[in-house]
Order: C-alpha cells, then structure tokens, then sequence
C-alpha cells in the first residue's frame, strides 16, 4: 500500500428501493495496492455499494471520489472508464464468444475497417503472462472451466487497465488447488499497485488475503480495521449483531441403533467399494478433496445415479432404489450442493418449490391444494425464518441464505428419516449459516440420520461427530471422535 489520497472514497452512500432502505449513509475507502475484504451478511448492502461504483444503479445520496475528485459513476461505462471493473459471482462473458472476443467485446481494436484480431490475440496473449497462466484464446468460454473463464474476467480488467477490481464470491465454485492459484493472481496485482474489494462468506480467506476489513450490517458500516487486529469473532459479532456463543453449537452426542447403511457401493473409478453407516442422531461428515467422490456416493444412495453394485439398507431393511423418487419415497432427501441448478427451479415461486416434493399430500383427486400448500409453507417460513415478502415470489430472487432455508423446508415437511447435506453452507453469510447448524443439531436430536459434506474443514470438525475421510473413490480412514480431531488430520488421509 502507498502514503497519500485514497484512491476510491465513497462517503454517505444513501440508496432505497420500495420496502426497503438499501444503504443508511454508507462510508468506504480503498487505497492503491490493497486488499479490502467487504464483508456483511445477505442484505447487509454490499451488492448494493458495489452497483453503485459499477455504475448499474445510481445514489440517492452520497459521493465518489476517486484520485480525490468527484467521479460521477451514472452509467457502467463511465465505471469502466474511471478504471473500475466489477466482477460479479455470475461472469458477464459470452458462452460462444473465445476469451480474446470476450476480452475485446464493444472495443474491438480496427484496421482499416477491418477487425483486427492479431492485434487483440497478442494484446491478450500478454494479459495472461502478466496473470503467470495460460487459457485457450481460442476455445468458447462455455468450454473453459470455471478458474479458466474467471482468470478471463480478470484479463477482462486489466485490458480495461482497470485501477480497481471488485471480487464479488470469487472463489465460491473453485477447488482448493484453483483458490490458492486466485490468492497468487490476486497478490501480484496488488504488487501492481491494483486495488481489489473482495467479497466473500469464507473468513479463512480474508484473513489469508486481505489488509484490512469493513463489515455492513443493515445498510450501515459497523466496523473496520486492519486485518492484524481483529480476531474472526470480532468479524462474527459485527456481521450479526449480537455477542458470538459458539460459531458451532455444541450438543451432547449420544447416538442410537444405525439408520443407514451402505456397503460395498461401486460406480466406475468414481466410487469404489465406500461401506458405512450412521446412526440415529449422529451427523456424519464425508470429507476429502474435490474430485474424492464425496458427492457422487450419496448421489448413489439417493438413486440420483446408477450404482454399479453395493446394497443400501434403512433401519436394517434393504433398500432398492434406482431414482430419486424411491429414495424419496423410503424416507431418504438430499439437500445438492448447487441449489440453484438442482434444488430449485428458479422461476418458479417459492410455494411451488416447497410443494414439489410433497405433492402425495398436497393433492386431492389430482389438484393441489393451494391453500393448503399455502398454509404449510407459512409453517415453516416462520419456523425456518425464511425472509420472503410473499409466498409467491419466484425461487430465483431470494439471497443465497433463503434459497436453502427454502429447499430445507420442503425436505423437513417430508419428514425424511435421512437427510443427506452437501455443502449446506456454500455461499451464504455466517447468520444463515448458524441457523442451519441449528437446525441440523435439532433434527438429530430428533432422531434423524445426518450426513454432511462440507469443504470447510472447520465446520467439517465443529459439526461433525464422525467423519470419513474418501480418496479417490475409497474411504481411506475415519475419524471416530471428530470433536477432538485436527485439520491436518483430516488432510493426511484425504491425500493418502
């Protein structure tokens, strides 16, 4: 970081929208070279400062300053111009476009009249070295992963010689590997004297990356500081408001007869010979690292799909599941770990959602009964707390945090025996996530089965009361008092 005027001030940031009041007078700063980590639950309005310095909506109030002058940011052109680049969780590339036309999109560089694509290729031939990586400047960004299509966002920037760089969950769809390649990219672009917001739920990676930290809460700032004195529970208590017990409540464990048990379960390379059990009221944590075949398994279980051998039993009975729907239909709910492309169908209301599952009660004579799936999902909006304006409104609008209280609603009304959770927590701020580990606490206190799988090692060790640790489509080692267990525990078996 350097001495002198900031180069981003934000003062009385003030914007509304019907209902609600977005931004309350909201103040930042961000100095040439640093890492400023933004940070605040779902609705806090960091979504909402962020457009405005993008330049896709405009203040009601307040001032942008940048390099100490008044900058007007009315529209993402003029953001785009002042050396600002957002880039959002939802990348705003072309699937059929390649990297360098992305790159270049609505500034195509021309000669003659004419396209001048060797100039761009090796303009972004350049941009790359300067990231240290290489992508495919040749292949459409559908083709590319996911790190790739990002690194193109970020090449997007600097060609836009952006000062600035906004990082909005960049790191929610990545596997460790590629996460730590990101730090890399990101460090070296603040030794550039390039300045990043970055936005993210995972405090491991703030403290691992950013120089100092400002929390929203309810439209207003309510802390900032450098990242070298504040401690994560600070952080906590800031983003929720309220004093911080435990991150990860605690129960008293005491398991019952098993519920669930698999053996022998096989599909290809994915899963080879996995056997284990839960018991009532145990949760039950699968860990390792991407690609372990942690989620293809339960998806075996839950006849998601095909299993090549291997038996599942319920409560000692065998099982023959070939489909969701028997699995459903014996007591067994996978909550998946994209919620939105498997959970949810978004453009459906949330009612509709809620009901999908639940139909066999819902229905009479082959017609749903609406105020009757009405009156349900009202049930469990108050008891999840699940903040909707309507019942009505669709799937696709709700933060991250309500969109899983929603798919938690139509599993819990299916009183399932065995509720299986791949990354519960994925994406959503550290409030939901607490209510979450509530409620996974009180259905195992119900006598439920739980599973859970979480590449949070910390949540993995303060949820779990087991945990199996898989390598390559075999379980390479449990862990029979998870309580007690170390991350690097955990990691020696998952690379075993």
């Amino acid at each position: 970081m350097t001495d002198g005027p900031p180069l981003l001030e934000m003062r009385g940031m003030v914007k509304s929208f019907p209902g609600v009041q977005a931004l309350r007078g909201v103040d930042l700063t961000l100095r040439r070279g640093e890492v400023l980590a933004l940070l605040g639950e779902n609705g806090a309005g960091k979504s909402t400062l962020i457009k405005l310095l993008g330049g896709g909506l405009r203040p009601e109030a307040g001032v942008i300053r940048i390099d100490g002058r008044d900058t007007p940011l009315a529209t993402p052109q003029a953001s785009r111009r002042a050396g600002v680049a957002v880039i959002y969780q939802e990348f705003n590339l072309v699937p059929g476009l390649t990297a360098v036309e992305n790159m270049f999109l609505g500034r195509e560089s021309t000669r003659g009249g004419f396209l001048a694509r060797g100039v761009e290729t090796r303009r972004a031939a350049g941009l790359f070295a300067r990231l240290g990586v290489a992508v495919d400047l040749e292949l459409p960004c559908r083709r590319l992963t996911t790190a790739q299509q990002q690194l193109v966002e970020i090449a997007k920037a600097l060609a836009c010689e952006a000062r600035i760089i906004v990082m909005d969950e960049p790191s929610a769809a990545l596997t460790p590997h590629e996460v730590g390649r990101l730090f890399t990219i990101i460090r070296e672009l603040r030794s550039q004297g390039i300045a990043i917001i970055y936005i993210s739920h995972r405090l491991e990676e703030v403290f691992a990356l950013a120089d100092r930290v400002t929390v929203l809460r309810d439209g207003r700032n309510v802390g900032e500081r450098p990242i070298a004195q504040i401690t994560r529970r600070q952080i906590i208590e800031w983003m929720v408001g309220r004093e911080l017990q435990d991150e990860f409540p605690r129960r008293q464990v005491t398991p019952g007869a098993v519920r669930l048990e698999v053996r022998g379960l096989r599909r290809g390379r994915a899963v080879r010979e996995v056997s284990f059990s839960v018991r009532r009221g145990e949760i039950l944590a699968l860990a390792g690292l991407v690609g372990a075949g942690r989620t293809e398994t339960v998806r075996l279980i839950f006849g998601a799909d095909a299993r090549e051998g291997g038996e599942i039993r319920l409560d000692g009975r065998v099982l023959a599941i070939h489909s969701p729907r028997e699995a459903i239909a014996a007591g067994i709910a996978l909550l998946t770990e994209d919620r939105k492309l498997q959970g949810l169908v978004l453009e459906h209301s949330v009612r509709e959602n809620f009901g999908l599952p639940n139909l066999n009660w819902l229905c009479r004579r082959g017609f749903v009964q609406a105020a009757r799936e009405r009156a349900a999902f009202a049930e469990y909006t108050a008891r999840l707390r699940i903040k909707v304006p309507h019942s009505e409104v669709r799937a696709g609008r709700l933060s991250g945090g309500n969109q899983q209280k929603v798919v938690l609603a139509k599993w819990l009304a299916r009183n399932c025996e065995v509720l299986i959770f791949d990354e519960p927590t994925r994406g959503i701020d550290v409030g939901a996530k607490h209510e979450i580990y509530l409620l996974m606490n009180e259905l195992a206190a119900a006598g439920k089965a739980l599973i859970m799988i979480s590449s949070e090692l910390p949540e993995v060790l303060g949820m779990a009361d087991r945990i199996l640790v898989l390598h390559e489509g075999r379980v390479t080692g449990e862990i029979a008092e998870a309580r007690g267990a170390t991350q690097e525990q955990i990691m020696q078996l998952a690379v075993a």
